[in-house]
């Protein structure tokens, strides 16, 4: 092999290395967040007969429950895949409802999809910052100018 060949390829390894490299960080990145129970698991639990603790050994407690004691619990499933520097995208979501009556048993198995999802609009609420707002310096250079010449005799 001639010197001048040699040299063609100690320039050519390095650049397909680096074009390999630059097409393995552009190709999409999926992520997977959370847990939704499969449908076989579910159709162990019968409505009415489980309770909290024979869905617990079951499916496991979930991440999220409901706010108020005895309500339901929630289990979560998101699904992203993110390209190059774009921001993730989420491209599926399950969410698996199981309500429970006043004894604890079963009540209602849903599950819940991305298309079933709806904005909802929070309300805000703004409280005034009240006198936090002006910092000290700014108190003591305000009163300068309302120094009244009767608080000197």
């Amino acid at each position: 092999m001639s010197k001048l060949m040699h040299r063609g390829w100690v320039r050519i390894v390095p650049a397909l290395g680096l074009v390999a490299l630059l097409v393995a960080a552009c190709s999409p990145q999926p992520r997977f967040h959370g847990y939704a129970p499969e449908d076989e698991a579910l159709a162990e639990i019968e409505i009415g007969v489980d309770t909290r603790d024979t869905v617990a050994e079951r499916i496991g407690r979930p991440t999220t429950s409901g706010l108020m004691e005895g309500s339901g619990w929630y289990y979560v499933q998101s699904d992203w895949v993110q390209e190059a520097w774009r921001a993730p995208v989420e491209i599926d979501r399950q969410v698996v409802a199981i309500t429970f009556d006043e004894n604890d048993r079963v009540r209602n198995i849903e599950r819940f999809g991305i298309e079933d999802g709806q904005v909802v609009a929070l309300s805000r609420r703004v409280t005034d910052p009240g006198p936090t707002a002006w910092t000290v310096l700014r108190r003591l250079f305000g009163n300068l100018g309302r120094i009244a010449p009767g608080l000197f005799d």
